[in-house]
């Protein structure tokens, strides 16, 4: 047998000893809370506070927000599945149907909601730090008119 045979052979060997590293999705619970100097907001005003409590149990993820600013306090409940399948939120500002799944370790979650009778849709795409202690959620944001980007930085309590 040639050399270059032995070394293929060899080096499938080697790599079949290797255990498989498992993938683990990121886990999002516990108490977050708005890193203003971090987080970006673009055209719209930033909020004075933001606090979020969240309760992650893969496929299901919920979320209160507690928000205060120039249109006064608003708490918020979201629930959804990372499975990709449709849930449907009522807020303050209305009814919210949307869709959270994975790509990769990012979490997704594009959600539509009508204001006034104008439809808006937004992008989120959360990634937390290796650490485990800052969470970003970048948003795309589409309204009737324009597109915005929106990015919070939440520090975990």
């Amino acid at each position: 047998m040639n050399r270059r045979y032995w070394f293929a052979l060899c080096t499938l060997a080697v790599l079949a000893t290797i255990p498989a590293v498992a993938w683990e999705k990121p886990n999002y619970s516990g108490d977050w809370k708005l890193n203003a100097e971090k987080s970006d907001y673009g055209p719209v005003p930033a909020p004075d506070k933001m606090e979020r409590k969240i309760t992650h149990e893969d496929p299901s993820l919920k979320y209160t927000s507690v928000q205060s600013g120039q249109q006064g306090e608003m708490t918020t409940e979201m629930a959804y599945t990372t499975d990709g399948k449709p849930s449907t939120n009522k807020t303050p500002r209305g009814e919210v149907t949307g869709v959270a799944k994975w790509d990769g370790d990012v979490l997704t979650i594009s959600s539509k909601r009508e204001v006034q009778g104008m439809e808006i849709s937004q992008n989120e795409r959360w990634v937390l730090s290796e650490d485990g202690k800052v969470l970003t959620i970048n948003n795309k944001i589409s309204t009737p008119q324009g597109d915005f980007d929106i990015k919070v930085v939440m520090d975990k309590q």
